[in-house]
């Protein structure tokens, strides 16, 4: 072990916890509640649930929504030590909900069933010969869950079986975890997801056992409460994500069921929660969400919303009660957790009651996104990024957008493919299309990808009652250009303006492209797109000359397909001088009731600051 750089690296974290107000010195297992169960639901917070199911009926019904769950899971066969591609994960993760579920329901009924289901599942998983170090995330997942097994059910194991989790516990997790301390494990340090499962993880299977392994459990406490700050400051200052709305939601729950877990184990999080963005990311997580269930998806994020169960407690610990409605409003279309019962809460209105933003500009992120009401579904949606394509999980997508209506999402992004393509997280990643520049709604110039070293930054934006518009400078993605900016506007809140201004190095072939699964019937310089009985006008305001054509928007396989996937296009070829391109997308209304479309087109620099 090299104690030099250990001492250097120690040092920084120290001043790192020092600006955000932690100190990782005062992390001790000194107010360790006594007994159990001690993490995330003591038993005074289970008898103040069971008297909110009684009198809430949202309560309530979660709570059979749960025990139908539980009986699904029931229906399924117990984890097993399968590992696919590096990762055992889904196993882990299987763990870790049915140990939550058939929990919960034990402790509000008491039914036998489904503690002799837990068991299986513990059972089962302490026996696997490892819980796969090498993909750390596995191991802090099942760690998490076998700790939450052995302090919920503490009174129903046998002195034997307590024994064998706890030996499990520290053989499989706890000790692994502090090797990689001791050696300075990448994990510990990141500054995205995996530091918050693995120091989350970790940090919850130490709590459970820590009146029995205190030494070993305070150094794994510290440790989690040194590091996990790294990690934090990815959130400020506004409460943004970077790797995108899904590493959002999977960072952002492991974050909030340590604080959980550290407040109700030992009363206070050090501090920790009072991190710079930490309020802002449930505001993050609601603008990212459309009106249809679909997120502004960028990087390896599928566009499905789902629901969020650390909304909810985000809601309570902020001050914030529109993050309970979102969730609430998730809820019910979407699968329940025993996170969204044990933290519950019935404060909150409307966005639009509650007089939220419409637009929103993440400036630590360089992401911002519109739309044009709150409570109707048939409203517009425009998520926009500039960005860095050096962030963990990033596609080569800088300028990328995506854009809702009338119901329909007609600018789509693809998200991830298959983690298990050879060199997806190497070196062919740039070569598969949901991630490189080919499938993005951005620009193409000579037919190659974006410098994956480069950012985008936000260089304006603006809201008002009838116009709302960001802008990016495209720049560093481009070597080929001496300057690319992208603004993007909505104008009236009833129309959507993309325009580019670019000025080539010599002379370069540039594509202008929206990825959709839409029907089109291109016209020279416009285009109708049909889907879902509505319609969408695209219209060339700039240059003069261009049209429209479309390519097939799916890569070969065994890459992932998307039905009917197709480009819209512009191509514009030999250019050598400084250009524009201006492109107006507007629901159809019919012919009498189209959107008056403003054709002068103004440079970027002059759109209203």
């Amino acid at each position: 072990m090299n104690w030099t750089k250990m001492t250097w690296i120690g040092a920084l974290c120290v001043l790192l916890l020092a600006a955000q107000g932690v100190n990782a010195a005062e992390a001790s297992l000194d107010a360790l509640r006594e007994g159990h169960p001690r993490l995330i639901l003591t038993d005074e917070g289970l008898q103040q649930l069971k008297k909110t199911i009684a009198q809430d009926a949202t309560a309530q019904d979660y709570y059979q929504r749960l025990i139908k769950l539980g009986d699904r899971l029931m229906q399924q066969k117990p984890v097993d030590y399968i590992i696919v591609g590096p990762r055992l994960l889904t196993q882990s993760r299987n763990c870790l909900e049915r140990v939550y579920t058939y929990g919960l329901l034990y402790r509000l009924d008491g039914d036998r069933k489904w503690f002799d289901r837990a068991k299986q599942e513990v059972f089962a998983a302490i026996r696997f010969p490892d819980w796969n170090p090498s993909h750390f995330l596995d191991t802090a997942e099942m760690s998490h869950a076998i700790g939450i097994a052995y302090d919920w059910f503490y009174d129903q194991w046998t002195p034997e079986e307590r024994s064998e989790i706890v030996d499990m516990l520290v053989k499989k997790g706890l000790t692994p975890a502090r090797e990689g301390y001791e050696n300075n494990a990448w994990w510990s340090h990141s500054e995205h997801n995996w530091n918050q499962v693995c120091n989350g993880g970790i940090g919850i299977g130490a709590l459970a056992v820590a009146d029995i392994q205190p030494e070993l459990a305070g150094f794994l406490l510290k440790q989690s409460v040194q590091d996990m700050p790294l990690a934090l400051k990815s959130y400020a200052p506004d409460g943004g994500w970077g790797e995108g709305p899904g590493y959002w939601h999977y960072a952002t729950r492991y974050t909030v069921y340590f604080f959980a877990a550290l407040d109700t184990a030992l009363r206070t999080d050090f501090g920790l929660s009072d991190a710079e963005g930490l309020r802002g990311a449930g505001g993050f997580r609601i603008h990212s969400c459309g009106l249809i269930g679909m997120t502004f998806n960028y990087a390896d994020a599928g566009s499905g919303a789902g629901a969020a169960h650390e909304m909810f407690w985000l809601a309570q610990r902020y001050n914030e009660p529109i993050l309970a409605w979102h969730e609430r409003e998730t809820l019910k279309d979407d699968r329940i957790s025993a996170l969204d019962l044990i933290w519950y809460t019935p404060i909150g209105t409307d966005p639009a009651s509650s007089g939220f933003a419409r637009d929103a500009l993440y400036r630590g992120i360089n992401v911002a996104f519109s739309r044009s009401a709150w409570n109707d579904p048939k409203a517009i949606y425009l998520g926009f990024k500039g960005g860095d394509n050096k962030t963990n999980h990033s596609h080569l997508d800088l300028g990328c957008f995506v854009l809702d209506a009338d119901g329909v999402r007609w600018a789509l992004d693809l998200g991830g493919d298959d983690y298990n393509l050879p060199g997806y997280f190497g070196a062919q990643r740039w070569t598969y299309f949901r991630l490189n520049t080919q499938s993005h709604n951005t620009l193409i110039v000579n037919g190659g990808n974006q410098d994956p070293s480069a950012p985008a930054p936000i260089i304006g934006a603006y809201s008002s009652d009838d116009l709302a518009w960001a802008a990016a400078d495209l720049s560093q993605a481009y070597p080929d250009l001496k300057m690319a900016q992208r603004g993007v506007a909505m104008i009236e809140r009833s129309m959507v303006l993309i325009q580019d201004e670019i000025a080539p190095k010599t002379s370069a072939d540039v594509q202008w492209g929206m990825l959709t699964d839409a029907e089109i019937e291109t016209h020279g310089a416009s285009a109708t797109l049909s889907k879902s009985g509505e319609k969408l006008e695209a219209t060339i305001l700039s240059p003069a000359g261009a049209s429209f054509e479309w390519i097939d928007g799916n890569p070969p396989k065994p890459q992932k397909q998307h039905e009917g996937a197709k480009k819209l296009v512009i191509n514009l070829k030999g250019v050598d001088k400084p250009a524009t391109i201006a492109v107006m997308l507007a629901p159809y209304r019919g012919k009498d009731a189209a959107p008056g479309i403003p054709m002068n087109v103004k440079p970027i620099d002059q759109w209203k600051q």
